[in-house]
C-alpha cells in the first residue's frame, strides 16, 4: 500500500497534505524528521527551505531535525561520500525506525535518499516529494531505490515501499523547457503498454502539450503515475503487473529502457553533453519500436506514429551513440540485472505487450545504424 497525493503548493500553511502524509503519528513515539533537499533547487527557489520550516513549525508534524542539502541529478548517485553524508545525518539527529526522511528533488537525489533510508536501521519511513516531471509521472511511486557503482547505472540498490509520495504541480512551474519535456518520454511509454486511450490523448493534444499549456500536462502526469502505480501495486488478476519486486524475468514498465540505460553509462564518456534519462527513453523506445516494425511485430506506421508523436513533444528520436559499437552490451546488463533469461518487453500494438527472448542481431545492428546516420532532430 503506498499513499500517493496529487496537490499543488504542498507548503502553504492550510495545505493539508503533508499532515496527512505523515498520518496520525502514535502519541509514544517521538517521531521526527530529516528533510533532504535538492541543492540545485534550493538555490534556484531560495524561499523554499523557509517556507518548510514553517509548515513544520506551524503544522502538526513531526519535530524537524533538520535540513539537508545534497547535488541533485546523477551526481547524487555516483558519489558514495554523499551515501555518507546521509547516513551520518540521521544517527546524528536520531533518525530511528519511527522517524521520517523527507526527500524533495528529482528522481536521482529520490534514488540515492531511498536507498540510505532503506538500508539504515533496516528501514527508516520515507515521503518523497519529486520536484521533475519524470519523477512524478514515474519513478517518485515506484518501490526502486539505487545508487549507480562500477559505472553501472542503479547496480546497488533496495526494494522499499514508501510511506508517501507527494506530487506537487507546483514544483513544476519553474523548470527549465527542456527538463519540462523529459517526462513526456514516460507518458508515452506507459500508454503504449497499457492505455490507449491516453496514447490517442496524447496525439491529440501533442502541440498544446509541447507549448506546455499547464492543465493538459498536469493530466498527462496524473495519469501516467497512476498507470505506473497500479501495475506496481495491482495484482495481475485486478490487471497489475503483480511482481512489484521483480521476481519474474520480464520488466514490462521498461520498454525501451535497456537501450536508455546504455546510452545514459555510454554518454557520460564521450565529448558531447549526457544524455539525461527522459530523452535516452525516447531514443529507446525509437530503437525498440523500429526494430519491432522491421521483424513484422509491430502493426503498420505505429512506429511511425510514436516516433512523431515524442517529436513533437519535443524529444530526441536519432543520436550519434546509437552507432556506439558497445550499446548492444545493455541487452546483457539487462538479462544480468533481473537474472536467467533475456526478456525484453515491446509491443504488437498499443496497449498489447509482447516478451521477446531472442535478439536479431543483424536486424538490430542495421536499426541503430540506420537511426544513428540520419541528424538528431532534436537535442537531448
Amino acid at each position: 500500500s503506498v499513499r500517493v497525493a496529487f496537490t499543488k503548493r504542498v507548503w502553504q500553511p492550510n495545505n493539508p497534505t503533508l499532515a496527512e502524509a505523515f498520518g496520525h503519528a502514535d502519541p509514544h513515539d517521538a517521531s521526527r524528521a530529516l528533510v533532504v533537499l535538492d541543492a540545485q533547487l534550493a538555490q534556484s527557489q531560495p524561499d523554499i527551505a523557509p517556507q518548510i520550516r514553517q509548515c513544520f513549525d506551524q503544522g502538526d508534524l513531526p519535530l524537524l531535525a533538520d535540513v539537508l542539502y545534497l547535488p541533485g541529478g546523477e551526481a547524487s548517485k555516483n558519489d558514495p561520500a554523499h551515501l555518507d553524508t546521509l547516513y551520518r545525518a540521521m544517527l546524528e539527529h536520531d533518525i530511528d525506525r519511527r522517524s521520517y526522511v523527507l526527500a524533495i528533488g528529482g528522481g536521482a537525489l529520490l534514488d540515492a535518499v531511498g536507498y540510505a533510508a532503506a538500508t539504515l536501521h533496516r528501514g527508516v519511513r520515507l515521503i518523497r516529494c519529486p520536484t521533475t516531471t519524470l519523477a512524478q509521472c514515474d519513478s517518485g511511486v515506484g518501490v526502486k531505490n539505487a545508487v549507480n557503482r562500477f559505472g553501472i547505472k542503479n547496480a546497488v540498490g533496495t526494494f522499499a515501499i514508501p510511506w508517501a509520495v507527494i506530487n506537487d504541480s507546483a514544483a513544476l512551474a519553474s523548470l527549465p523547457d527542456d527538463t519540462w519535456r523529459h517526462g513526456f518520454a514516460e507518458v508515452v511509454k506507459v500508454a503504449l503498454l497499457k492505455d490507449a486511450a491516453l496514447f490517442h490523448w496524447l496525439e491529440s493534444h501533442a502541440d498544446a502539450l509541447a507549448a506546455r499549456d499547464e492543465a493538459l500536462a498536469h493530466h498527462a502526469w496524473q495519469r501516467s503515475a497512476q498507470l505506473h502505480l497500479h501495475h506496481i501495486a495491482a495484482s495481475r488478476e485486478a490487471g497489475g503487473g503483480g511482481d512489484p519486486f521483480e521476481q519474474r524475468h520480464a520488466r514490462p514498465l521498461d520498454l525501451g529502457h535497456w537501450a536508455a540505460h546504455r546510452l545514459e553509462e555510454l554518454s557520460r564518456h564521450t565529448p558531447e553533453r549526457t544524455i539525461p534519462h527522459g530523452p535516452a527513453v525516447s531514443l529507446g523506445l525509437t530503437v525498440d519500436l523500429t526494430y519491432a516494425s522491421r521483424l513484422g511485430l509491430l502493426a503498420p506506421g505505429l512506429a511511425d506514429r510514436v516516433i512523431s508523436l515524442l517529436e513533437t513533444l519535443g524529444l530526441p528520436t536519432r543520436h550519434p551513440l546509437l552507432a556506439h559499437p558497445q550499446l548492444p552490451e545493455g541487452l546483457e546488463a539487462f538479462r544480468q540485472h533481473l537474472g536467467g533469461r533475456l526478456t525484453i518487453t515491446t509491443i504488437r500494438g498499443i496497449a498489447d505487450p509482447i516478451d521477446l527472448h531472442k535478439i536479431n542481431e543483424q536486424t538490430l545492428d542495421s536499426t541503430l545504424q540506420s537511426l544513428a546516420s540520419l541528424p538528431d532532430t532534436v537535442s537531448a
